[in-house]
């Protein structure tokens, strides 16, 4: 099984850093494969051109896209690690589905919008300042679960499993809460992937 750890932080040692770098070697204890897609170090550009939409004569990829899409080709698992900021994931996230997860390699075929990655999975983790319970109460897990893991999720044909949050996580949080939270991504990883080669 191969995972693509697609992850979204411009601070390499963050949080959402440590919380794909477990993750990546939980796949990987259980013998999985793993891709990790780190969009900042990659200077990832996120911003759609126009030859790329494909109702512009197109779509015609980037060289960029191409090649993440090669990349791609073969993930079973699309792992989506990133904060909220003004309460939704990263710019360079949706920017990197926009391209990369658009009409040719997710979904589309014969002018429809065929989903084209049945099969695969999709979870998600994320992170907030704000305390898990307000996220919730104000709406802003609903509605980013909604666009950006069920819908997203039903477009591609992926099976989505699950969207874990860690709410109320700040520059000083304590070793001992951080080390607390990486066990329960660990977990996710086994619960979700622990009997699948």
């Amino acid at each position: 099984m191969k995972h693509a750890v697609i992850f979204a932080h411009p601070k390499a040692e963050s949080f959402t850093g440590s919380v794909a770098k477990a993750y990546a070697e939980a796949a990987a204890a259980l013998g999985h494969q793993v891709v990790m897609r780190d969009l900042y170090r990659m200077n990832f550009d996120p911003r759609l051109p126009e030859d790329e939409l494909p109702f512009a004569g197109g779509p015609h990829p980037g060289a960029d896209v191409a090649a993440e899409r090669e990349l791609l080709a073969d993930a079973n698992v699309f792992a989506l690690i990133y904060p909220f900021w003004l309460n939704a994931p990263p710019a360079i996230l949706k920017g990197y589905l926009d391209r990369v997860f658009g009409y040719g390699f997710a979904y589309g075929r014969g002018g429809r919008s065929e989903p084209l990655l049945q099969g695969k999975f999709l979870i998600t983790f994320s992170s907030s300042g704000a305390p898990l319970d307000w996220v919730r109460r104000t709406g802003t897990f609903a509605a980013t679960g909604k666009l950006f893991d069920s819908y997203f999720a039903e477009l591609c044909g992926l099976t989505f499993l699950d969207h874990v949050h860690f709410g109320g996580i700040v520059p000083m949080i304590r070793a001992d809460a951080v080390a607390a939270k990486l066990d329960s991504v660990r977990e996710a990883v086994k619960k979700y992937f622990g009997r699948q080669q």
